[in-house]
């Protein structure tokens, strides 16, 4: 038994959320329901002009982990946040989930911890405003090969594939992971980073993923075209395991050749923030107990389902009791 059932790798950001009116959004030039990366600047300007805040350690891949660690699985997190208060109180809030936060803050860093501003909308959706600051640095000296080789599964940010020391980290992590029996794995993260990073995108999960989790418009992404059927068949037909999320219309599964469609219940959200990420938890605790991949889907949506009914990105209620409840457990 590895010492870790799930490793993530991606950026340690600091959440900061607000309820907001569209017609706010329209005066500060927020573009609604999508991410946006803002420069240091623009980050104070927003953080100002927001009303009653919630803070919380995000990031997307670390809200996978956190939702894992809320499952009781054994976790770690790589990433990299600056010893200041911001990155004091992340890594904290990680350890205190009961993760293994492994970088230690950054100290005399130039950069300062990263955050991001989000502005929740009346009707759920959430438009993200980033700061990347020092996360958007983790390079290949930041990932212990001793923890990769230690993951039954490895599961990385495709944010952070803006900068090529990003890339390197990504490949010595999944290669670390894989030499040593794990399953490394990609989230897609968003049809803009696709876009960005397409041709690499697709060499990764080609050569070096054995799973890849994204949403149906990051999916299309891939391919530049909207035919979904198609796209799903393509990258299908160069890993093993790919999972597509299709919001209310349910989950679609690739695995080795065989197609399984598992539908959703669907509910009005509170807060979309994190849905993506706390199925991908769902998902991941499913193949790291044993799980078949219907059952793996269920729980995926089961877990998005409890945190697109509150605020933030990050589960409130005791997933295994919610599972159980549900007959997953």
């Amino acid at each position: 038994m590895k010492k870790f059932q799930v490793v993530g790798i991606g950026n340690a950001v600091v959440d900061v959320i607000a309820r907001t009116e569209d017609d706010f959004l329209a005066d500060m030039g927020i573009e609604k329901g999508i991410m946006q990366l803002i420069e240091r600047d623009r980050a104070e300007q927003l953080y100002g002009a927001m009303g009653n805040r919630v803070q919380t350690p995000g990031g997307s891949v670390a809200n996978t982990i956190a939702g894992l660690g809320n499952l009781k699985a054994r976790t770690a997190f790589i990433g990299r946040v600056a010893d200041d208060d911001l990155g004091i109180f992340y890594a904290s809030a990680m350890s205190n989930e009961g993760i293994a936060f492994v970088n230690d803050p950054v100290a005399g860093g130039e950069l300062p911890s990263s955050r991001s501003m989000i502005f929740v909308s009346p009707d759920g959706e959430r438009s993200m405003n980033t700061y990347l600051g020092i996360s958007a640095e983790l390079g290949p000296e930041d990932v212990s090969e001793d923890v990769a080789g230690e993951a039954e599964y490895l599961f990385l940010e495709g944010y952070l594939f803006d900068k090529d020391k990003g890339k390197e980290a990504f490949l010595k992590a999944a290669r670390a992971c894989k030499a040593a029996g794990g399953k490394p794995g990609i989230a897609i993260s968003d049809p803009f980073c696709v876009e960005r990073h397409r041709d690499d995108f697709l060499t990764l999960i080609e050569n070096e993923m054995d799973f890849v989790i994204g949403n149906e418009d990051e999916i299309r992404s891939l391919y530049q075209n909207d035919d979904l059927e198609a796209d799903l068949r393509a990258v299908g037909a160069i890993c093993p395991l790919v999972v597509c999320t299709r919001s209310g219309d349910g989950v679609t599964i690739l695995h080795e050749g065989t197609r399984i469609d598992v539908g959703v219940e669907k509910i009005v959200p509170v807060d979309a923030t994190g849905a993506g990420d706390q199925f991908a938890a769902g998902f991941l605790y499913g193949l790291a107990t044993g799980a078949d991949m219907e059952k793996a889907a269920r729980m995926g949506s089961a877990a998005a389902r409890e945190v697109i009914s509150h605020m933030g990105p990050r589960p409130e209620a005791n997933l295994q009791d919610l599972f159980r409840a549900e007959g997953l457990l």
